[in-house]
């Protein structure tokens, strides 16, 4: 599969988060072509504040692999730049690359704010790669929240 289809899986979740009342935001976590998790922003459903959608992916993540660490070599792709919280997660499970779609100016913590990857206490940092479906993704979040006002 190619980034721009693990993309599009990350994009169909992150329009049935949406569907849930959810802020449309989709993960997949994948090793290759193969699939290794996958999640969509959940705090209201599950009650958690840290259930966005790449907290999600990452624990199925480690579940299914048996490790906290997770192999070499995976690739997480999300539909949204990943907050402080998801950044320094990702260096946790020591992602070798991240792929988001839209920019998020406001909260991200890749690119933005914290720029936690750049951070010298980061003790991980993943190639990261950013605008893949970006113009999909950060209308779907516009229409999401011009909904709710």
């Amino acid at each position: 599969m190619s980034d721009e289809a693990h993309m599009a899986r990350a994009m169909a979740l992150a329009r049935a988060a949406a569907e849930a009342g959810e802020a449309p935001i989709g993960c997949v976590i994948a090793d290759g072509d193969t699939v290794i998790a996958e999640g969509a922003n959940a705090p209201i459903a599950l009650h958690d504040p840290t259930a966005h959608a790449e907290i999600v992916a990452l624990r199925k993540a480690a579940a299914n692999l048996q490790n906290y660490r997770l192999k070499p070599g995976l690739t997480l792709y999300v539909t949204l730049e990943p907050c402080a919280m998801c950044a320094g997660a990702i260096s946790n499970a020591r992602i070798a690359r991240v792929v988001y779609a839209a920019s998020d100016p406001k909260g991200g913590g890749v690119a933005h704010g914290a720029r936690l990857f750049d951070q010298p206490t980061c003790h991980w940092k993943p190639e990261v790669a950013s605008g893949l479906m970006a113009d999909e993704s950060s209308q779907m979040l516009k229409d999401f929240f011009k909904a709710r006002r």
